[in-house]
């Protein structure tokens, strides 16, 4: 981004504006992510108490991962093309509240699979648009993504927590409203938000995929997938490890509560000190620690020990993902910014996902829960290899 096309903005943000601005962000991610925690914690048990069995719920969560390929693609060029993300927003939130709306009647599992389709494709780009929006934020709030995205951590935990105590007493049939509610608040907060992607120049696609092709980038991506794979290997077969290790929904719960409660320091401290470590190193440290946390999964034997390994999330995932971003903002230019995110989500959640659903379904059926996680493990490390060996490659060219 050129210092003429963003200086006007820059200045037009005072301290006192800047101040509201943080505030409006860091409120829409946690409204975000509650929406989430209603999604990944508690829509499979109202799809499970209107009659789907398991491997229907399994189907519907599966074509997230898939949809998302084409969702955040699309709607990652689209933002670095119209130059906005504020509108893209508006669009996704909306069509999240009619999808929502449409699940009330619907009782036969074709016709929730096809909305439930439809709601991914308008819920999963959320994520890689928002963090696309708080690191082009930063420049002019001067707030480091890692102190606005902390909320949405702290609203994913609480909220699990809270949705948890108020289905509890009313019944799953309240998951539809409480989402509507959510989502509802989502949108009227991008209201208050500034759309920063609008002050840079539209983007041209053939220097898009120019970049995509660049040594660098291919490799980056390519190490991504990796840990990426094992990361969600580890989150899509938890639930499902820890109930045949015997744990009650409640111990489910709180292991991801724990997770997310995890990941609030970690983004604390980076978000005040990580711009004094480099990315790579870093990478790898995350990496390596992944292999560790997978590889204490494959030999414990009781739930509540791998429930514990959860906090273990803020110093895998938390410093990771926090990295991972910025290294992005050096890699890819912010014209470009929005379709790098897209292809960081995409590699993060959805190839990533499918392969880890497929593949990794097969593994755990047929060797059981200590070889897969053994896999994962293994598919950490080598990502760690990968990291550090980019780490040393690019200090000798730059010498």
């Amino acid at each position: 981004m050129s210092v003429t096309s963003s200086s006007p903005q820059r200045a037009a943000i005072r301290p006192s504006s800047a101040a509201k601005e943080t505030t409006a962000l860091r409120s829409f991610t946690f409204a975000a992510y509650a929406t989430q925690a209603l999604v990944v914690s508690y829509f499979p048990l109202y799809f499970l108490d209107h009659g789907f069995s398991s491997q229907q719920i399994g189907i519907i969560y599966s074509t997230g991962p898939f949809i998302s390929i084409f969702a955040n693609l699309l709607m990652g060029m689209a933002s670095d093309r119209y130059r906005t993300i504020k509108k893209l927003l508006h669009i996704l939130l909306f069509g999240q509240l009619v999808m929502v709306s449409l699940l009330f009647p619907i009782d036969t599992f074709a016709l929730t699979c096809l909305v439930m389709i439809c709601f991914y494709f308008f819920q999963t780009p959320i994520n890689p648009l928002s963090d696309s929006l708080f690191l082009l934020s930063s420049t002019y709030t001067g707030t480091p993504y890692a102190l606005i995205r902390i909320f949405g951590s702290l609203g994913f935990a609480v909220s699990a927590y809270l949705f948890g105590l108020i289905l509890k007493h009313t019944g799953s049939e309240y998951t539809l409203p409480l989402a509507l509610a959510t989502i509802g608040i989502t949108l009227i907060l991008t209201f208050l938000l500034r759309d920063y992607q609008g002050s840079m120049r539209k983007m041209e696609f053939s220097g898009f995929f120019k970049l995509l092709r660049k040594p660098n980038v291919v490799a980056f991506f390519s190490i991504l997938l990796v840990i990426s794979t094992a990361h969600r290997m580890y989150e899509g077969f938890l639930a499902v490890t820890l109930r045949q290790m015997g744990a009650s929904d409640s111990l489910v719960g709180l292991a991801w509560m724990l997770s997310a409660c995890s990941e609030i320091p970690i983004f604390f401290l980076l978000g005040k000190y990580g711009h004094k470590f480099k990315e790579l190193p870093l990478l790898f440290l995350a990496s390596l620690l992944y292999g560790v946390r997978l590889l204490l999964v494959a030999e414990m034997s009781e739930p509540w020990m791998v429930v514990i390994t959860q906090l273990m999330h803020s110093i895998t995932f938390g410093i990771f993902f926090s990295t991972a971003l910025r290294y992005i903002t050096q890699m890819i230019p912010d014209d470009y910014r929005s379709s790098g995110q897209a292809v960081f989500a995409i590699v993060w959640n959805g190839i990533s996902g499918v392969i880890s659903g497929l593949f990794g379904g097969i593994v755990y059926g047929m060797f059981g829960r200590e070889a897969f996680f053994l896999l994962a493990a293994g598919l950490a490390g080598l990502a760690a290899i990968g990291f550090i060996a980019k780490h040393y490659v690019e200090n000798r060219h730059s010498v």
